[in-house]
């Protein structure tokens, strides 16, 4: 049970003010904590997204590769098979078609290697997209807590609601960053990045 005695000190507003901040405190670290989980996620996303498309680019331009080689060997066998015997020029026309072949096989494989990676890319461009957003708001809310631990010790209130202010916006990027709104300050990002 709390039983509210007069205060004999004149710090009646002092407390109104230490409690607004507690509460600001308290609730702004509990947003933080949740965006911090679904920022780290992203990230793991990112993370994995990126990987697949090394990994996918590394494919393709193996591909490519082993189609080059087929190209210059199917160049070569064209090459050697004129003025040859009748018989040893129909087996270098079976060795060209078997090339032919292989190529065409090699480049509708790296057709749909480079579109797989260029998805990740963009899957990857998406996500960093959100992480900035969660990034800002931590940011901006960080210096919300900051402005409030000063004003706890200064008794300003015009630093509250500056403090406010930061944490608003903060709040407004979270918030744009868990339902994957599309408001970001470009502007910003590529000055901090």
């Amino acid at each position: 049970m709390d039983i509210d005695l007069p205060d004999t000190n004149g710090n009646g507003g002092r407390n109104q003010l230490n409690n607004w901040i507690a509460v600001s405190v308290a609730l702004l670290s509990a947003f933080m904590a949740v965006t911090k989980v679904k920022d780290d996620n992203i990230v793991q996303a990112m993370l994995q997204s990126k990987s697949d498309a090394v990994d996918t680019w590394n494919e393709y331009q193996s591909k490519k590769l082993k189609q080059h080689l087929l190209e210059t060997s199917r160049n070569q066998s064209d090459a050697l098979s004129v003025g040859v015997a009748p018989e040893a020029a129909a087996r270098f026309r079976e060795q060209i078609a078997g090339y032919e072949a292989e190529i065409k096989r090699y480049q509708s494989e790296a057709e749909a290697l480079q579109k797989r990676a260029i998805d990740f890319e963009k899957n990857y461009d998406t996500l960093n997209y959100r992480d900035d957003q969660f990034d800002l708001s931590d940011a901006a809310l960080s210096l919300s807590l900051g402005m409030m631990a000063v004003t706890a010790l200064t008794g300003k209130r015009w630093l509250l609601g500056v403090s406010w202010i930061f944490a608003g916006t903060g709040v407004v990027m979270g918030v744009a960053a868990l339902v994957g709104l599309h408001l970001h300050p470009d502007w910003l990002t590529k000055l901090l990045s």
